[in-house]
């Protein structure tokens, strides 16, 4: 089970920091390639698409794609995989469908981009998009996304993706995806409600009928696909489900990402050992009571439904916890706890996000460090100026 490390981290990152200016986020290289190395041994011998939106730390990402393990880039907007593109990089996915009619002209006028890139498409209507959009570009790399969601009567236990669900589905869209002379080059079937849901006694049953139902579903869409078009790949998976989804023999990659910083919320799976690698420190600026202390900032919400498992939590060793009348703030946030007696004006609080790469939208640059020691800064997308949403 991935949980909070029983050695105390926050004494080491304060000292490691002493002098920087605060708020501040930090990215530990060493737990961070450990948890690299722990991802690569659950996923079965599969390589692991590096999903770009759960780090968006350029430097971060292609330390992790040197890895053995790790091959491709999943990426969450064209914008950002352009920017890959004219790079090097030459195995791009971009994992959610674009309605960016500037990047996608951008992408039809560069014939290396064109080679390099793949656009996912999950619909007649967004395929038709694209022709219209992009008039003889014929050549375009696209991709399948197909619903992995699990049904159990009117229930829908899943993310609302892909309209697409069953063999067929697929083989209208890749006949028509080729009548426009596009290339489908791969599918990806990703399933979230096993991989973005904790394991618990409620989940751990829905999780395992839903990976026998996929398993099925899956190598018959796979067996439709193949009857039409040879493809590179078939993606699924994600950090918290990589030992379970590995094993199915229909995909040919996983992604994963995430468990590289290990936020918050995979501190309760069964099957993940990691290590917290990225935290952030706030400034203390009051001191309301005796146990409590105001720190500057702080309401860095994830995503995702809205909850108490969704705000930055203060590393335990602390011993400081958040309000539950006021939560985490958008220019303060209070903490009450016995830790709050032991510090002063400008002491640094440290936290874990909830979350993991929409820290980097907080912050234009990481420190890293290594063996309690900063060795070194790295621009976050936004430090880039390529602030992405």
């Amino acid at each position: 089970m991935s949980h909070p490390s029983p050695v105390p981290i926050a004494p080491r990152l304060t000292a490691a920091t002493r002098g920087r200016r605060l708020p501040v986020a930090v990215v530990d290289v060493d737990a961070f390639d450990r948890n690299a190395a722990a991802l690569v041994g659950l996923a079965h011998g599969k390589p692991i698409r590096v999903a770009t939106k759960s780090l968006r730390v350029r430097a971060l990402i292609e330390r992790v794609l040197g890895r053995p393990g790790f091959a491709g880039l999943m990426c969450y907007a064209l914008e950002e995989a352009l920017s890959w593109a004219r790079d090097g990089q030459r195995d791009i996915l971009v994992a959610y469908p674009s309605a960016d009619v500037q990047a996608l002209e951008r992408l039809a006028g560069d014939a290396s981009a064109m080679a390099a890139v793949t656009l996912m498409i999950d619909s007649c209507d967004h395929l038709d998009f694209l022709a219209r959009r992009l008039p003889g570009a014929r050549g375009l790399r696209v991709a399948i996304d197909v619903d992995a969601s699990l049904r159990v009567g009117p229930a829908h236990l899943g993310v609302r993706r892909s309209p697409l669900r069953e063999p067929e589905q697929v083989e209208q869209l890749v006949r028509r995806a080729r009548s426009h002379g596009f290339g489908v080059v791969g599918l990806m079937i990703y399933d979230a409600q096993i991989a973005g849901l904790p394991d618990t006694v409620l989940t751990r049953p829905m999780k395992a009928r839903s990976h026998r139902e996929l398993t099925t579903r899956r190598r018959e869409i796979v067996a439709a696909a193949t009857q039409l078009v040879d493809l590179e790949f078939v993606n699924g998976g994600g950090t918290g489900s990589l030992a379970l989804t590995g094993r199915d023999e229909a995909l040919t990659e996983l992604t994963a990402g995430s468990g590289l910083f290990a936020p918050t919320l995979f501190d309760r799976y069964d099957a993940l050992s990691l290590e917290p690698a990225a935290a952030f420190a706030l400034p203390v600026v009051r001191r309301p009571a005796p146990d409590v202390v105001t720190v500057y900032s702080g309401g860095y919400i994830a995503s995702g439904a809205p909850g108490w498992d969704r705000v930055p939590s203060p590393l335990p060793e602390q011993q400081l916890d958040l309000l539950r009348t006021e939560g985490a703030g958008e220019v303060q946030t209070p903490l009450r706890g016995p830790g709050a007696r032991r510090l002063h004006l400008g002491d640094a609080v440290w936290f874990r996000h909830a979350k993991a790469g929409e820290l980097a939208e907080r912050f234009n640059e990481v420190l890293l460090v290594s063996r309690g020691e900063v060795v070194g800064t790295a621009a976050t997308y936004r430090g880039e100026g390529m602030s992405l949403g």
